[in-house]
């Protein structure tokens, strides 16, 4: 999660593309040049099979000058070696 949030932050499209299970990932990300990310903290980790694990999370960010937060349950799963992002619910 944390790789994916410093990616996002860095703009890094190619590596959250790669870090994406197949089944739901995009066939393209755009880039949010008025996005800042400023802040992640990792509410909770659970892993629920050797395969598959969620991540709460919240993430402070500024866009245009306004302030936000992203606070998400995302589902994992585990494939060849690496966890993938598979998707998120938002709170």
């Amino acid at each position: 999660m944390r790789s994916r949030y410093s990616a996002y932050a860095l703009q890094k499209i190619n590596y959250l593309l790669s870090t994406w299970a197949l089944e739901t990932r995009p066939t393209e990300l755009d880039g949010e040049s008025d996005l800042k990310w400023l802040g992640l903290t990792v509410k909770s980790c659970q892993q629920q099979f050797p395969d598959r694990a969620t991540v709460e999370f919240v993430a402070q960010y500024r866009n245009k000058g306004k302030g936000g937060r992203l606070h998400e349950l995302s589902h994992f799963v585990y494939r060849a070696g690496q966890w993938f992002y598979v998707d998120g619910v938002t709170n």
